[in-house]
């Protein structure tokens, strides 16, 4: 199949207020956080920028004003970036429609929408070739990445028949009807974004999509079973950094060499320390002698105090683990203050906290 030529554009849904993710993100939106080495959207923008994408919007409410010093015009990527701010929440569908009028008014043109919390490997150039393929004498309306799991259980399902035409959309059940299940990667035909209403709450799972399925609109499921990652609580952000750092997970934001560790050129690692498994230590950061960092992410200005061991935890920025302190699955809220000597296991601490 040759691959696409046209122009395509996307939306990148980046509102949500990350309550899984407190308190990191007590003071900053999530899609900033530092995944991997890079605040996590530059992996977004990077990879529609590879797959043919040359204008994203972010739709964004909650801590709109830090995007933009972070991310810029988006020329570094080669694409133009625009930024639409929600004055309040309208919903995964709502916030599409609520972006309508910064897109090109190309009513059969492609518009790739990414929740702003995924990293995924996906072949987003295939499902934009594939979605340009009409269907019985006329055009894809609805393109969703789809996903195989092993447990559907816990997900909203997506069959799909013979011919890849989704069927239906099912809520999570002790039975799940496929294991095929939505990865959050969407192309729609961007005429279709403007039957979405506007100016209300609306969800593009329990009412966009089943609606369009209701219509016999052609939705259809492009499935790929590369890395894919939703990255909404500590565990899985620490996860999925450790993916990049260890080369599990693929990205085009940056070309940092893949190993046991990463460590940002402005950061220090004392000798004796030992920073393994994946870890990443940010700009600024400050590991120890005889500290060790196992799979974890040490985030910009932090400190890991000498004989310290941190473990499968995120140290959130300017945070200070103490002298000979044992973390183990935790999370430090920015500035928070872990005692000399004390033992956390699982523990989430506020901004500013002391703890032990």
């Amino acid at each position: 199949m040759s691959r696409m030529s046209h122009r395509a554009e996307a939306v990148i849904v980046a509102g949500g207020f990350g309550t899984r993710l407190l308190p990191l993100t007590a003071r900053r939106p999530k899609h900033l956080l530092n995944v991997g080495g890079v605040p996590f959207l530059e992996h977004q923008i990077a990879r529609l920028a590879e797959a043919g994408v040359d204008h994203v919007v972010l739709a964004t409410s909650y801590r709109a004003e830090l995007f933009e010093p972070v991310l810029g015009d988006g020329s570094r990527w080669g694409v133009r970036l625009d930024y639409v701010m929600e004055d309040e929440p309208l919903g995964t569908a709502g916030a599409i429609r609520n972006v309508a009028g910064a897109l090109r008014d190309d009513p059969d043109g492609a518009v790739v929408i990414l929740n702003g919390d995924i990293l995924s490997g996906h072949d987003l150039r295939g499902q934009l070739d594939d979605f340009a393929i009409p269907r019985e004498g006329r055009p894809v309306d609805v393109s969703l990445h789809l996903v195989e799991v092993e447990d559907a259980r816990a997900f909203g399902c997506v069959p799909t028949d013979a011919s890849g035409r989704v069927t239906g959309f099912t809520e999570k059940s002790d039975n799940p009807v496929t294991r095929q299940i939505n990865a959050g990667c969407y192309v729609f035909r961007r005429g279709v974004i403007d039957e979405i209403p506007a100016g209300r709450v609306v969800s593009v799972e329990r009412e966009t999509f089943p609606r369009l399925v209701a219509e016999d609109r052609l939705v259809v499921g492009f499935v790929d079973t590369a890395y894919w990652r939703d990255v909404g609580t500590p565990a899985s952000l620490v996860g999925a950094s450790r993916d990049l750092v260890l080369g599990t997970a693929p990205t085009v934001a940056t070309d940092a060499p893949t190993g046991q560790a990463r460590v940002a050129g402005g950061a220090t690692v004392e000798e004796g320390a030992k920073v393994t498994g994946g870890s990443l230590v940010a700009e600024g950061a400050l590991v120890e002698s005889d500290a060790v960092v196992r799979g974890s992410v040490v985030l910009e200005g932090a400190v890991v105090s000498a004989g310290a061991t941190v473990t499968d935890s995120v140290v959130g920025p300017g945070a200070k683990v103490g002298t000979g302190a044992h973390l183990q699955d935790v999370t430090l809220g920015d500035d928070a203050t872990v005692a000399a000597g004390a033992r956390l296991d699982g523990d989430r601490v506020d901004c500013g906290a002391h703890v032990g």
